[in-house]
C-alpha cells in the first residue's frame, strides 16, 4: 500500500510494530492504544481507553484502513480474573470502534478485525477451514467466538470488515513469539514439545501485511479469512526447522508433564504450545492471494536474518 491512511487500534505491541515498519515509509500510520509505543516506531500515537469514544475518534475520518489489533495476552493463567479480563479487552474496544465508525461523517473503507485461528477445534486428523472448520468450546474458542460475534454484529452501510483468522505470527520485532524459541534453541532447550505432533499453524509477519494489502485492493471481499502460511508443520518440524536455521543441532525435548511445572511456574497455560492448530487459508488461495512465504525455512531465514545474531546464537 501507498499512501493509505493507516490506524492501528491496540497497535503499540508486536503486530503493531510490525505492521508500522512495513507500512510506514509509503503511508500515514496512526497507532490508538493505552500505551505509547517504543521511541523507534515512526508513527503518531493517540491514546484511548480501549472501551470508551473520546477524541481519537477524529483519528478516523477519511482513514483507508482500520485494523483492530486490541486484547489482553492470552499468555497467562487462566484464573476467572484473566478470563474476564481477555473478553472484555476484545469486546468493549470492538464496540467502541464500532460506535466510533458509526460517528463518522467520512468513516474507513475498509475494517480489518484480528482474529484468532485458535477458534477451531484440536485437529490431528484433518485440517480446518473457512469452510469445513469445526469449533470446539473450551475458553479460547469461546473468546474468539465472542470476539468474532461482537464485530459481525455491528451494522456499518459504508464501511467493509473483514475478520483475519490468524495463526502463530512469526517476525523479529520484540514481543513476539521468536524470541522465546531462540532462547530454548541458545541453551539446548529447542527440542518437541509434548508428543511433538501436534500441527503448528504459523504466518509470517508479511504476509499478515500482504494479505491486508489485497484485500484493500480487493473492494469486492469481506468477511472471514485464515491468515495463515499454506504449509502448516508439525510442532517437532517446526523446533527442528529452527535449530538447522540457527546452526544448533542439540534439542532436549520437553515433555507434557514438564511443560505443566514450568508453565504454573511462569504464569502461562500449556494449551499454547500443545493444542494442535491445523489451519489453511483456502478461501484467499482460492481468490487469488500469493504468499510471499509460504515455506517455513525460508520464513525462518528472513526472520533470523533480521534479528541481532546474538538473539539466536551463543556467540
Amino acid at each position: 500500500m501507498k499512501n493509505k491512511k493507516i490506524v492501528l487500534a491496540g497497535g503499540s505491541g508486536f503486530l503493531g510494530r510490525s505492521l508500522t515498519e512495513l507500512w510506514g515509509a509509503d503511508n500515514q500510520i496512526i497507532i490508538i492504544s493505552r500505551t505509547a509505543p517504543a521511541a523507534e516506531v515512526k508513527a503518531k500515537w493517540v491514546p484511548w481507553d480501549g472501551r470508551t469514544t473520546g477524541s481519537w475518534v477524529a483519528e478516523l475520518e477519511h482513514a483507508d484502513v482500520l485494523v483492530n489489533l486490541s486484547g489482553r495476552s492470552v499468555n497467562c493463567r487462566y484464573t476467572p480474573a484473566n478470563q474476564q479480563e481477555i473478553f472484555d479487552s476484545r469486546t468493549f474496544s470492538t464496540k467502541a470502534l464500532g460506535a466510533a465508525v458509526q460517528q463518522l461523517q467520512n468513516p474507513p473503507k475498509l475494517w480489518v478485525n484480528a482474529a484468532s485461528a485458535t477458534i477451531y477445534r484440536h485437529a490431528e486428523d484433518r485440517p480446518m477451514d473457512e469452510f469445513n472448520g469445526e469449533m470446539a468450546d473450551d475458553f479460547s474458542v469461546r473468546v474468539c467466538k465472542r470476539w468474532e460475534k461482537t464485530f459481525n454484529d455491528i451494522t456499518l452501510p459504508h464501511t467493509r470488515k473483514v475478520i483475519l483468522r490468524t495463526a502463530v505470527s512469526l517476525g523479529w520485532q520484540p514481543g513476539g513469539v521468536m524470541q522465546p524459541y531462540c532462547n530454548l534453541v541458545k541453551w539446548a532447550l529447542g527440542g518437541h514439545q509434548g508428543s511433538g505432533r501436534q500441527r503448528y499453524s504459523w504466518v509470517h509477519v508479511a504476509d499478515i501485511a500482504g494479505m491486508i494489502e489485497w484485500l484493500e485492493s480487493r473492494p469486492d471481499l469481506d468477511g472471514v479469512f485464515n491468515c495463515t502460511a499454506p504449509h502448516p508443520v508439525t510442532n517437532r518440524e517446526f523446533m527442528r526447522t529452527l535449530r538447522q536455521k540457527a546452526g544448533h543441532v542439540v534439542g532436549l525435548p520437553a515433555p507434557a508433564w514438564l511443560l505443566e511445572v514450568g508453565a504454573a511456574l511462569i504464569g502461562t497455560e500449556t494449551e499454547l504450545l500443545l493444542k494442535s492448530r491445523w489451519v489453511l487459508p483456502t478461501r484467499a488461495l482460492q481468490l487469488g492471494y500469493q504468499f510471499k512465504y509460504p515455506q517455513l525455512e525460508a520464513a525462518m531465514a528472513d526472520i533470523l536474518a533480521r534479528m541481532p545474531r546474538k538473539a539466536w546464537h551463543l556467540f
